[in-house]
Order: C-alpha cells, then structure tokens, then sequence
C-alpha cells in the first residue's frame, strides 16, 4: 500500500536536508556527545567501554528527529547549534585537562 501523498514532502532539497541532517549531523552530534563525556566523567576507560552501545543508541535516535519536523534546514539549524553548544564544552574541557 503507498503512502499517503499527503504525507510526502515533493521538495527535494527538503529530503536532502532531512536525511543529510540525519546521517551526518546526527553522527556528528553523537562524536561530539561521546567526547565530551571524559570531560564530565572520572573513568574515561570505562565510558570508552560502553561507547559502544551508546554511540548506535544516540545516532538512530537522531537520524529519526528530523524526520518528525517539516522543515529539514530548520533541524539543521538546531543540529548547527548543538554542535557547536558540545564543541565549545569540549573544547574548552579540554583546556582544563589537556591529557584527555
């Protein structure tokens, strides 16, 4: 049974921002997440251990979040500021405690 035509969005720049605002802001925000963590936590080793799981966890859940708005650049936008929001604490984390 198709989809209802309703539903689909005929822009094409739309689903290229949607799905490129999934796969590559989404791994990105999930990298910057999981760097930040050492930073917060006392036992790097042990959140290098469970990575693992978390990177796939927190991926998928963001590679679906711009599917539930309407427009794919403002989610680009959000994912722009996160990015940048996690950056900024990494980098200046890092300062603090450069041997991580």
């Amino acid at each position: 049974m198709p989809a209802n035509s309703k539903y689909l969005n005929p822009s094409p720049w739309q689903q290229f921002a949607k799905i490129s605002a999934g796969i590559l802001g989404g791994y990105l925000i999930t990298a910057l997440f999981h760097m930040c963590l050492p930073l917060w936590f006392p036992y790097p080793k042990e959140i290098l251990i469970s990575s693992v799981f978390t990177v796939f966890i927190l991926w998928t859940i963001l590679l679906i979040i711009p599917f539930l708005f309407r427009n794919g650049w403002k989610v680009w936008g959000l994912y722009l500021i996160l990015m940048i929001v996690l950056y900024l604490i990494y980098h200046f984390g890092n300062q603090n405690n450069p041997f991580l």
